[in-house]
């Protein structure tokens, strides 16, 4: 291959910045001409991508003042203008600050100002979302006030080199327990990893991602697009995930690599199967979060090689996937990879198995995941002094993120700190218990977490999305509940609510804290789902109606813990 285009896996020849990047793209003939972006029937070849990217950045170079951060607020689908305003942002040494379309009102305004937006940038169906900021800050909306703004611009590449530690991109984190951070991207480190996943993946330049997570979560940025700037090939938008439209845009645009976070191989998995599903040009899929029976499941109906690996926004944890890795592990740690007390930083026992594989020992092996050789590729949260010293403390990235080592060394995800419940006095991880329920041939998806309990302390929760055609039998469920080698009787669910979907990020992760909210209070549920509870010594799941809520909330009443009623 002539040029600069790298051949599949093979590390392209490093640039400055990304400004030096796109001009690499535009300029060399080996890449300019080939398509960068495709969405529907409009394509832009590379350099075509990049003249466009000119304008964009001399539009956010008109509004730039002196006395603010050079941030843009972006809230848009999966549409060419987000690439354009990262590829803007990036000529520019502009920031771009990917707004959530779920986080609406306050929580959207907490976010804008909480990042110091100056100015939005949003298209005709996120209008009404955004005008809680239009008091505060310009919108340009696409087809309107955007396009005219852009006829107005001079032409032509600005000339900025921006340094590679210019921060390219806040990106918030999922917010599936609290209020969602904004980590701190560089152009380096976006470049660094886009280079990284580029060789994970095997990517050269005839490889065409699909990218139909949103574009304001780094699974989108890094892993999806990233990569094609890197190598000189191309990326096929879709505007949200739409299990049924998978299939069809994977081998409408020629797809051969595609990444994901959450559920979406679940419900790939749900919708009917054809004998040609296998008949497709995706060769791999990159994400996280996959239960191993559904990696393996989607692997085999779709014929893809699929990678589901540990991570998170931060960047901070690595570990390495290897052949014959345990059931469940996420990698195999380094050296700098422990496990860890949260209050003590003293490492935690190495997990014990039984002859059947259950975990012996989880009071004693679990604790947070920590990187005791540095932060890693993480630059920090913006503007949040309390987050950084939380995680950055004692020199050690600290992930937040429950886990424990086996005697080789394999790490296994527990579930989130916030993850823990307390049943009488034992402290337990929800991550284990919601993989072993997840197991019921009937489930297709669920969360595990801790609701209040009437006296002291939580009991255990699961929600749970049935495959079609599926109904929920309250004494078969605890049957297969009381058979799970690995839940002892003090993790099996007290409360089942059956869900027609669980509550999501638009990344496809549970938010915990609604469920949690939600717990068992049927104004909460709404009538669309039906809980189900489940006593000490039953034997069944039974309807958990009015009369039982009633009495649970006065029980609650009763033992002067009525607060947790309402929280």
């Amino acid at each position: 291959m002539s040029g600069n285009v790298p051949a599949p896996g093979e590390a392209p020849m490093p640039a400055a910045n990304a400004a030096a990047l796109l001009r690499r793209n535009a300029s060399d003939p080996s890449i300019a001409g080939r398509v960068a972006v495709r969405a529907g029937d409009e394509t832009w070849t590379h350099g075509a991508y990049v003249d466009e990217c000119c304008r964009w950045a001399q539009l956010f170079l008109s509004r730039r003042t002196d006395d603010a951060p050079f941030h843009v607020g972006v809230l848009l689908d999966n549409v060419p203008e987000y690439l354009f305003a990262l590829g803007g942002a990036a000529l520019a040494g502009a920031t771009v600050v990917g707004l959530n379309p779920t986080r609406v009102g306050e929580h959207l305004v907490r976010d804008a100002t909480h990042t110091d937006v100056a100015f939005v940038v949003t298209e005709p169906r996120h209008e009404s979302t955004v005008e809680p900021l239009s008091s505060s800050m310009e919108v340009l909306v696409a087809g309107s006030s955007l396009d005219k703004a852009l006829a107005s611009v001079p032409e032509g590449d600005p000339g900025i080199e921006p340094d590679a530690s210019t921060p390219w991109a806040l990106i918030f984190t999922s917010g599936t327990s609290g209020a969602p951070k904004a980590v701190i991207c560089s152009q380096r480190r976006i470049m660094v990893t886009g280079t990284r996943m580029g060789i994970i993946l095997g990517v050269g330049p005839d490889d065409v991602g699909y990218v139909c997570m949103p574009l304001f979560h780094s699974n989108a940025v890094m892993v999806g697009w990233a990569p094609s700037l890197v190598y000189g090939c191309s990326v096929a938008l879709a505007r949200r995930f739409s299990a049924s439209g998978w299939l069809p845009d994977v081998r409408r645009y020629g797809a051969t690599y595609w990444n994901y976070t959450g559920k979406p191989l679940a419900y790939l998995l749900a919708t009917p199967q054809h004998a040609d599903d296998a008949k497709n040009p995706l060769r791999v899929a990159y994400g996280n979060e996959g239960a191993p029976r559904l990696v393996e499941a989607f692997a085999r109906r779709f014929d893809v090689q699929v990678i589901d690996a540990f991570g998170a926004t931060e960047g901070g944890v690595a570990v390495q996937r290897v052949d014959g890795m345990p059931d469940g592990a996420v990698g195999l740690a380094g050296e700098h990879v422990r496990v860890v007390d949260a209050e003590t930083g003293a490492e935690r026992p190495r997990a014990r198995f039984g002859a059947d594989g259950t975990l012996e020992n989880p009071t004693e092996c679990v604790g947070e995941i920590v990187n005791t050789g540095g932060v890693g590729p993480f630059e920090g949260y913006y503007n949040n002094d309390e987050a950084n010293a939380r995680t950055m403390r004692n020199g050690w990235y600290w992930s937040g993120d429950l886990g424990y080592l086996d005697a080789d060394g394999y790490l296994f995800f527990a579930g989130r700190n916030a993850d823990w419940i307390r049943v009488d006095g034992e402290n337990f991880p929800a991550g284990p218990i919601e993989n072993a329920v997840l197991r019921h041939p009937d489930v297709l998806a669920g969360a595990v977490y801790g609701v209040p309990d009437a006296q002291a302390g939580d009991q255990v929760m699961a929600s749970l999305v049935l495959r079609d055609g599926a109904s929920f039998d309250g004494a078969a469920f605890a049957s297969f509940v009381d058979g799970l080698a690995d839940v002892g009787p003090k993790w099996r669910p007290r409360y089942v609510r059956v869900c027609r979907e669980l509550p999501r990020t638009p990344t496809n992760k549970v938010l915990a804290r609604v469920l949690v909210h939600e717990k068992f209070r049927l104004d909460r549920v709404g009538p669309g789902d039906a809980v189900w509870v489940r006593g000490r010594d039953d034997a069944s799941y039974r309807p958990f109606d009015a009369g039982a809520e009633a009495a649970l909330r006065d029980e609650f009443a009763a033992n002067g813990r009525a607060r947790f009623w309402d929280l």
